[in-house]
Parts: structure tokens; sequence; C-alpha cells
């Protein structure tokens, strides 16, 4: 019977021998070598025993406490005797006594680590302690686990030596066969920093529909050799082109991209969308660029073209050219252009330290070090968000200075180590340029917002156009224009003009409940 998780906490107690000894010394020398870790051990006697002046009779129990080891005096063992009336006693009894010796039953328990952990233990039987007495007698024997490992498998085999298997010896036959285990990009991260720099071979090529669209892709193929150089956790920044009428484009870009970028102005076509820019950038200013027209009946104020706003808070919109302030209702359609205060040059590490992202920039300087800067044309980029990405620094073995950035996260393929030498001579690793812009599809872009965004509430929808009191204030508005008609051939025209010009604008209507 094999044991299952709840035999571990069993207890377990020795069944004493039932086959004499013939002497003290043979009793103790079938211990364990750790002697005192097994005592007290108690016995008796087959017959009376006689201690110089001290007499045993047949049967008494004999508790040994220690084996006592003198030089030039016969070794004894201290034993503990009970007599009568509740009685005790100490007596030495040289190991070389001879008689017929019976091992008593302890009290003693085992669990089954403890005995299993133990040879001598593993030697004896035991019965199982429970509330009624013992029934059976156990042998208890360890099943060991032999673990192997097969040509290109990951996963270790595992054995029981209860088995009964033929096996042959083939290790003289198999001398130029070499044992490969596939490792994943993650495993590899986990190796040691002395497996690095190393030759591998892919064994598994990245499944088709990669979230990569760039040049070093295609040379990911099965057997291809690459050169692994080191590991590491690098940041990284996710850039979007804008959409247009070519397709949309994406980048993840390392934070050592040494090219220089200028911010560029963000465009809002709502006054919800500069609501949801505002909580993102303080003190954010925008210029109008497309008049609007005065609606009274649903609050909406008139902007002119090249007005200046700064948004101070939700639905308040500070003039900045007059200094008056005036509030825009969330569901106002516009057109506005964020007016920036700086034409800066910076490095895209500097931008993440400054700016909150999303952020829109253009890269007016390419970095020198790359062979084709692919971020270089793009009237606007847009930085989506940032990212810290554990990446392993690779080449191929045939341009072992051009190197690019896997990143173990978001690339699933399989590798193997290999004997071959690395393409440099010992102890001269060559310069290399690192490819720091990385294509990536769009299925990436939208994989990489998931996870951005797993723990975060969905955004709130904008706030609509309150239609029903728009049109209630337009029916309310008719017959006052038929009695106006009437009122101008009896109110003379300044009057009129005088009422107009005092009348004070109607307030906006609140935003929908529950939006903010």
């Amino acid at each position: 019977m094999l044991p299952t998780r709840r035999h571990l906490n069993w207890l377990f107690k020795v069944v004493p021998e039932q086959m004499p000894y013939s002497s003290v010394e043979e009793m103790m020398s079938l211990r364990p070598v750790g002697q005192e870790s097994f005592l007290p051990f108690t016995f008796h006697s087959h017959t009376k025993m006689t201690l110089d002046t001290f007499t045993l009779g047949a049967g008494k129990a004999l508790t040994v406490i220690a084996i006592e080891k003198h030089e030039g005096k016969e070794d004894q063992v201290r034993c503990h005797v009970k007599g009568e009336a509740e009685a005790s006693a100490e007596v030495r009894i040289p190991l070389s006594s001879r008689g017929q010796f019976y091992e008593c039953e302890s009290e003693e328990c085992y669990t089954l680590k403890e005995i299993m952990s133990s040879p001598f233990l593993r030697s004896r039987r035991f019965c199982l302690v429970k509330k009624t007495n013992c029934e059976r007698v156990l042998v208890l024997s360890p099943v060991y686990q032999i673990q192997a490992i097969m040509n290109l498998r990951k996963n270790v085999l595992r054995f029981p030596s209860s088995l009964e298997v033929d096996v042959v010896d083939v290790s003289d036959l198999c001398k130029d066969v070499h044992f490969m285990t596939p490792l994943s990009l993650k495993e590899v991260l986990s190796r040691p920093d002395e497996s690095l720099p190393g030759v591998v071979e892919i064994l598994e090529e990245p499944h088709a529909g990669s979230l990569f669209k760039c040049n070093w892709l295609q040379g990911l193929t099965k057997r291809a050799h690459l050169v692994l150089h080191k590991k590491g956790t690098k940041a990284m920044a996710l850039l979007s082109s804008m959409k247009g009428r070519k397709a949309q484009q994406f980048f993840l870009v390392s934070q050592q991209y040494g090219g220089r970028i200028r911010r560029r102005p963000r465009d809002f076509n709502s006054v919800y969308e500069l609501y949801v820019a505002s909580t993102q950038t303080k003190g954010l200013t925008v210029s109008v660029t497309r008049n609007c027209e005065e609606v009274e009946e649903e609050g909406l104020p008139g902007l002119s073209v090249g007005e200046r706003l700064e948004i101070k808070e939700e639905e308040e919109v500070k003039q900045l050219d007059e200094k008056e302030e005036v509030r825009l209702p969330l569901y106002m359609q516009g057109h506005f252009v964020e007016v920036l205060g700086d034409n800066k040059k910076y490095k895209l590490s500097q931008l993440g330290k400054e700016f909150s992202l999303p952020l829109d920039v253009k890269v007016v300087s390419r970095d020198t070090e790359l062979e084709s800067d692919p971020l270089v044309g793009f009237p606007c980029l847009r930085i989506e968000g940032a990212m810290l990405e554990p990446t392993i620094q690779a080449s191929f073995l045939d341009k072992p200075d051009y190197c690019f950035e896997l990143p173990a996260n978001w690339l699933s393929m399989s590798v193997c180590y290999t004997e071959e030498p690395l393409p440099w001579p010992d102890g001269q690793c060559p310069k290399s340029s690192v490819e720091w812009v990385t294509e990536v599809s769009e299925k990436f872009f939208y994989e990489f917002q998931k996870q951005r965004n797993s723990g975060e509430a969905p955004p709130p929808r904008p706030p609509k156009r309150d239609l029903s009191s728009s049109k209630s204030s337009k029916a309310r508005s008719k017959p006052a224009k038929k009695s106006s008609k009437h009122q101008d051939k009896i109110t003379p025209t300044e009057q009129f003009s005088a009422m107009t010009l005092n009348k004070k604008r109607a307030p906006a209507p609140p935003p929908p409940v529950g939006i903010f």
C-alpha cells in the first residue's frame, strides 16, 4: 500500500522482536549508531540475574539509561529498575553478561517521516497507534523515484523503484548523443548570469500572427542560431502614429533611444475631450480653431477663432485674453488645439519624467547610432504608455555586432543551448549597435492596452445633449416670438434694445447624474 497525504500524520509503535538475544552486547550492538537518541530502551531477562550483591528476578523490566565506557574497564549499561512499593534503583550490567534477553514494548511513537529518515527504524516492524489495540504488524519500506530526461523534452520523467521494467545500458552506443532541453525566453532569464553570452538554437519559432513586424523577426526560424549577449529589465515606451490615409503604425521604443523629440499640440473636438485631458495635464491651455455660435436656449456660449482658454475645473474654463470665466457644457462640440509653453527638444527618458502620458510628440533629430530611424518623418507620434520589460539582447550568428532586444513576456519561442563557440575571440566581445526601435502590430497595441487597464473601471460615456430641455425651451420661445411682433408696434426700439443687452445668459444645464 502506498501512503497518501493523510497517512503522514499517523503514529506508529515499534513491535518488539520475538527472538531472544544471547548477550547484552549482542542486543546493544543491533541498536543504531547514534544510540543515545534511541534511549531509554527497555528489556527483561528470561532467567534470574546476579550482579555482585544484587539479584534480579526473571522478567524484571530493565530500562537502559546510558552506556558507560571507561578506559581499562569493561563497558557497562546503566539501567533503571523498579522494585516493590514504587521503589527504584540503578544497576550496572556488563555488556558481556549472557542469558536470554527480550525487548520490551516501548511507548515511543514515530511518524512516517521519522521512520523513513532512519535506517534503524526502517528495519523494524510497526503497528499503527489507534484508540483500539494494534491489529496488524506493518513493514514500512520506502519507494524511491528515479528522475530521467529525454532528448528535446522539457519535462522530467519519474519512475518509481517498485516499477518492474527491463533496462539496458546503452551509454557506449550513445556517446555522440547530446541531450538538449528546450527553454522559453522566460526560463533563459531565470538562469544564472554566467550562462550568457552563449549560442542557442531555435527549436520552436514564434507562432504565426506574431505581435511584431520588425526585420529581425524573419530570421527567427527553426534551427537558426542566435547569440544571446545579456539580459536585463528595460524601460520602454509604446508609440503610435496618427490615423490617416496610411495605415497606423506602432513602435516599442527603448528608453535608451537617442533621437531628439519635441512636443506636439493635441487637437480636441469636444469639451468632454478637454475635460479628460485636463485630468491628466494640470493647467491645460487651448486655443479655439473654429468659431462656435452661441445657442442661448441650450446654454452654449459663443467662441471665436484665436481665443485662448485655460481649463480650471470641471465645466469651467478661464478665457485668458479677457480674464473672463465661462462655463462650457461637457456635451458641447468644438475645435481646440493645445497651446504649448515651450519649444524644447527632449530625450525620450526626459519626457516620461516631466509629463504625463499620453503625449503627442515629433522626432526632430534622428538617433545617429541606428542604421535607419523609423520614427523620423512622422508629422506626429503619440506616446501611449510606458512599461518595464524583461529583455534579452540577441544577435544573429553571422552578424554579432548588430543586436536587437527580445521582449520575453511578448515573444513565445523555445531555444536550447549549444556547444558552438562564440563568434569572437575569448574576452574580445565586439562593440555592437542595438536596435532600440521595434515595430509592433496593432494586436500588440490592444494587448498592451488590455493589460494596462485590466484593474481599472471602464471610462464613463461622454455626456449627451439634453434634447428634451432644448425642445421644451424652443416650444416655450415660439409664442414669445408672436407676442414680440405685437409688442414691436407699441414698444420703442430703444427700449427693446435695452432689454436684450441687459438680458443675462441662461445657465448651462447640469451634466447627467453619475458621469463623474
